[in-house]
């Protein structure tokens, strides 16, 4: 396996590992997430792939075919005047295809952002997981990760 910046051949690859996490999520809240679609269209990601500001990160294996992908995005803080200014690198999306589960690719994505995000400077890595997505919560608690704030909602 090999982790790499992802490029304009990894386009359908990201789309079709795009349509997975998603139909995690409209399964989870169809109130929210609309089955069938993607967070990211075609344009979009040609967009990402040249904004050095918003690294995707892929795992492809012997044959370069796309495994997993890691989409991130580097942030400046504070939020406000009362808090200490750092550098954060935001993990916007973590997948790995589902035929590839349980053979370590998420992990080694993650050694790897956090790498970067370390060459870049970064004081930290975060993430957001939506509720009721179990198995991503248990892959994140048990590689490190703490909670630091919760988003809360009340629908009306």
């Amino acid at each position: 396996m090999n982790i790499r910046r992802a490029s304009g051949k990894d386009i359908d690859s990201l789309i079709k590992l795009l349509q997975e996490v998603l139909e995690i999520h409209a399964n989870i809240r169809p109130d929210i997430f609309i089955s069938g679609t993607t967070k990211y269209t075609r344009s979009d990601l040609l967009e990402k792939l040249a904004n050095d500001e918003e690294p995707i990160y892929v795992a492809v294996d012997e044959n370069d075919e796309v495994m997993g992908y890691a989409f991130c995005a580097l942030k400046q803080q504070p939020f406000s005047t009362n808090m200490v200014p750092f550098k954060s690198l935001y993990i916007d999306d973590l997948c790995v295809d589902s035929k590839c589960r349980g053979q370590h690719i998420g992990e080694q994505l993650f050694e790897y952002v956090k790498a970067e995000a370390k060459r870049l400077g970064c004081y930290e890595i975060t993430l957001a997981v939506w509720a009721g997505n179990d198995g991503a919560e248990r892959f994140y608690d048990r590689i490190g990760f703490k909670t630091k704030e919760r988003i809360m909602e009340y629908i009306l």
